[in-house]
């Protein structure tokens, strides 16, 4: 059992990397919450499926309880807790939102997600200013070194954002390096970011 005031809603995706390709897994969402989860009191994270944020619209400020069960492998999930189920909604939040960034409203659906692509955000800025916003995404990635031998995996976290380019809280950091087959790296450089969300303007 668990509840709590949800402090934020964001996609729940996990990141496939294979030398220069890559691929999303659109899991659902994550519930950061302020509350219980059994006998603790902190801070966790609560992955849902997108049927569930469909149904409940869950945004930030929220107070909610469900069940969940801890995750069975922390490599391959952003969320510490999933498959929640018996969600309530035990108030609304009934405060103005304030003006963004950070946006805290209820987000979007996951193929628009999809469609807006993201940029690269820094780790750092994500933890200071990003973790609230729906905007936000804190990914899983998993890694395949060879494609040979495709057992041959890493795991890492990388953080991105898929809000307007114009949002004064953003920062790319440094580029991305993802290990291949013979110790060869791949440098993931800015225009991967510029292409992925070059229809956009830059208040989209």
């Amino acid at each position: 059992m668990w509840s709590g005031r949800i402090l934020s809603v964001q996609p729940r995706i996990r990141l496939t990397r294979s030398f220069s390709e890559s691929s999303h897994s659109y899991l659902g969402y994550i519930l950061r919450v302020d509350g219980e989860v059994g006998t603790l009191t902190k801070e966790f994270l609560v992955g849902i499926g997108k049927a569930a944020q469909a149904k409940h619209e869950f945004q930030a400020g929220d107070i909610v309880r469900g069940e969940c069960l801890p995750v069975a492998d922390s490599r391959i999930e952003p969320a510490e807790y999933y498959k929640a189920s018996k969600l309530k909604v035990l108030d609304r939040c009934n405060h103005k939102l304030l003006a963004p960034p950070p946006w805290l409203g209820i987000p979007m659906n996951l193929e628009s997600y999809r469609q807006r692509g993201h940029r690269r955000l820094n780790a750092r800025t994500y933890a200071n200013k990003c973790s609230h916003c729906i905007w936000g995404c804190r990914m899983t990635v998993e890694m395949i070194i060879d494609q040979w031998r495709p057992q041959k995996r890493r795991y890492r976290i990388e953080t991105f954002c898929y809000g307007p380019k114009s949002c004064a809280f953003y920062k790319p950091g440094p580029t991305r390096k993802v290990p291949g087959r013979n110790g060869i790296t791949w440098d993931e450089e800015n225009w991967v970011d510029d292409d992925a969300t070059s229809y956009r303007s830059p208040d989209e």
